[in-house]
């Protein structure tokens, strides 16, 4: 069942799920698939800390679900503890709830998944959360592991893309490390978009997360290890999202825009769906994270100094310059290149994308965000362990390596 004047659409043509719903209020979408689609009676819901306390959509949706709320989270913290995964399991599993509800962000929607596939496993200790699958394990080594049975919809306010994944990311207090927790784990089965909810995402996590979804793009067009369908995504995704957060910066009140954006998250998010997978931006971000820099910020800071370091060693240079010559050629991207003096064929990929991340005025370097030189050999060395370093271009498997790219971003 659909309102009139909303679209259902699939996320991912060859797959009935995750579903997609925009065009209508976020409430209105989430009571009637609640309803119809799911037949439950017994939501638990996960909210932002800043979207309850600095608005009132928390209460709106409470409001559309009345009874049907028999529980609710407020606030995890940024990259999704173990002690809050296990805290909410609890709280989730003694209320009965036959659905999950997110809404918020990235570290949300990661929490959420993980909540499914602990809940389905009887998971309730920090060891327990170790017997679940992830990426780091050899493939079939869990053989006994059950999938996520609870159904998840999510109602993003940021662009950061997780909802679109069935992986989640999640962070051991103990040891610092970032864990990437991966199938039989599920993603949502629901995404309600709603730009008009997103206005009131602060204008820096929205942008920041936005080039989270970029980062997912350009990873993919210079990976060595992509398809056709995946980069013309990839692609699709970079003219809906460079235009989409540049307009939204000047103008935050656009909804035209944000639906760009939201939508370009959907295109960044199809290669990762067709197991494309990206590299050391996203592997040394997932290490970045925890030392507390935000999900967004560790892309803008990383993201254009890999591509240099990739093409020094002349790993990617065509997939590069067809990434230069993509942005160059998006209207609003080319005004915003120009103005900051650059000219197209005397910079390469790095610099296009350090000129339109200093546009956004996102952080562009390690110092920025407070981690100095004397933090460098620890984050090398926890980024080793991240499973997307050797799938970047140049093969990334020493301390060294990652302390060249460090040095880059300093």
């Amino acid at each position: 069942m659909t309102y009139q004047g909303e679209i259902v659409r699939r996320a991912f043509s060859q797959q009935a799920l995750p579903l997609v719903s925009y065009g209508i209020p976020f409430s209105e979408a989430c009571q009637s698939h609640m309803r119809e689609l799911f037949k439950a009676s017994r939501a638990f819901v996960i909210c932002s800390g800043s979207l309850a306390r600095n608005t009132n959509n928390l209460e709106v949706l409470k409001e559309a679900l009345g009874t049907k709320v028999i529980g609710v989270r407020v606030g995890m913290k940024p990259h999704t503890q173990f002690s809050e995964i296990l805290q909410i399991v609890g709280v989730a599993k003694a209320a009965e709830a036959d659905v999950i509800i997110t809404l918020g962000g990235g570290s949300i929607s990661d929490g959420a998944k993980a909540v499914a596939i602990a809940l389905a496993n009887n998971a309730t200790t920090r060891e327990e959360l170790f017997n679940l699958p992830y990426l780091l394990d050899g493939k079939g080594s869990r053989p006994n592991v059950k999938a996520s049975t609870i159904p998840i919809i999510s109602i993003p306010t940021t662009l950061s893309g997780g909802e679109y994944s069935d992986y989640a990311g999640c962070t051991d207090d103990l040891s610092g490390v970032k864990y990437q927790f991966s199938p039989p784990l599920k993603g949502p089965s629901l995404i309600i978009l709603d730009a008009a909810l997103t206005i009131t995402t602060p204008i820096h996590t929205w942008l920041s997360t936005g080039l989270r979804a970029v980062d997912h793009c350009v990873e993919t067009l210079c990976s060595l290890q992509s398809d056709f369908l995946a980069d013309q995504a990839a692609s699709r995704g970079l003219k809906r999202l460079i235009p989409g957060l540049l307009l939204t910066k000047a103008k935050p009140n656009d909804t035209d825009a944000r639906y760009d954006c939201q939508l370009g998250v959907i295109d960044a998010m199809v290669p990762l769906n067709r197991k494309i997978y990206p590299g050391a931006s996203h592997g040394i971000g997932h290490m970045l994270g925890p030392m507390g820099v935000g999900h967004g910020e560790t892309s803008c800071i990383l993201l254009p100094s890999v591509c240099k370091y990739n093409a020094k060693y002349k790993a990617n240079i065509e997939r590069q310059n067809y990434v230069a010559a993509l942005l160059w050629a998006i209207p609003v991207a080319k005004d915003v290149l120009k103005s900051r003096g650059l000219m197209e064929e005397k910079t390469d990929l790095g610099d296009v994308l350090d000129a339109v991340i200093r546009e956004l005025d996102m952080p562009r370097s390690l110092k920025e965000v407070g981690v100095g030189r004397d933090r460098f050999a620890e984050l090398a060395v926890n980024s080793l362990s991240d499973p997307l370093l050797p799938t970047n271009p140049v093969p990334i498997d020493r301390k060294e390596q990652v302390m060249e790219i460090l040095e880059m971003c300093a």
